[in-house]
């Protein structure tokens, strides 16, 4: 597998997506090839910022996160489109006086990009994946994760192969989605290096698909707390969530 990571120019608030795809990826799309577009210069781009003499990052947070762990000291755990992560996603490096936001209907946008190329370089296998970075529990520093994609299979199962001594495998799936969107974090650094996309070749495993992810494979990589590994710990928390509409998956009041 071959990761290389795209420079561009420093992207500034309302430029237009499709310019910037146009001017930097054109000449490096081919066949079975996954782009990967870091989160922040969509954002930058559908002007989801907030100047930080707006509000504090506090209020910013209350207002953005699905839910917020209730501790007397932090409000920093939070979730937000499913995804447990640090202050709802808003960033502040590389943000020039401006707290950065997550992208609006990031799988929709995955999809209006995979469509977009797809369409002006007549390419029939593409992959789309719009990466953050995360921490991991008790884990220091940042890996990748995946909030979009379009154009493969998300998850690579090994359930019913072998393994060395010929037993069958009963759970392993690979998280695809979040292997490359790590890779690409990676190559696409975290500071001045001005490189917010990846093009990622021959990597294992990856399934193109000619068609949008089903309503059924959006959700099968994700897994609701009381099914999820770290569910005593997740389900022991006490949640204050603002729309429960979009959180069926949380605990119910006590």
């Amino acid at each position: 597998m071959y990761v290389k990571a795209i420079y561009t120019h420093r992207i500034e608030c309302g430029e237009v997506l499709e310019q910037v795809l146009d001017r930097y990826v054109s000449e490096l799309l081919k066949e079975e090839v996954v782009l990967a577009i870091t989160s922040k210069i969509i954002s930058i781009c559908q002007k989801q910022v907030v100047c930080k003499t707006a509000c504090s990052k506090e209020e910013l947070i209350k207002r953005e996160a699905d839910a917020i762990v209730d501790m007397a000291h932090s409000i920093c755990l939070t979730i937000k489109d499913n995804i447990l992560i640090p202050s709802a996603g808003i960033d502040e490096s590389n943000g020039n006086e401006v707290y950065i936001l997550y992208p609006k209907d990031v799988q929709k946008t995955a999809l209006s990009i995979w469509n977009y190329l797809k369409t002006k370089h007549c390419i029939k296998h593409l992959g789309i994946l719009i990466t953050d970075s995360n921490v991991t529990p008790m884990r220091r520093g940042v890996t990748g994760i995946a909030l979009g994609w379009c154009g493969f299979e998300p998850l690579y199962s090994y359930i019913g192969k072998p393994d060395l001594y010929s037993e069958p495998l009963k759970v392993t799936q690979v998280n695809l989605l979040d292997a490359l969107a790590t890779s690409a974090v990676l190559v696409m650094g975290e500071g001045a290096e001005q490189t917010p996309m990846a093009i990622i070749s021959g990597a294992p495993k990856v399934h193109f698909l000619t068609r949008p992810p089903t309503t059924k494979e959006e959700k099968s990589v994700k897994i609701s707390m009381k099914k999820d590994l770290y569910s005593p710990l997740l389900m022991g928390a006490r949640w204050l969530k603002r729309n429960l509409k979009n959180l069926l998956f949380l605990h119910k009041e006590k």
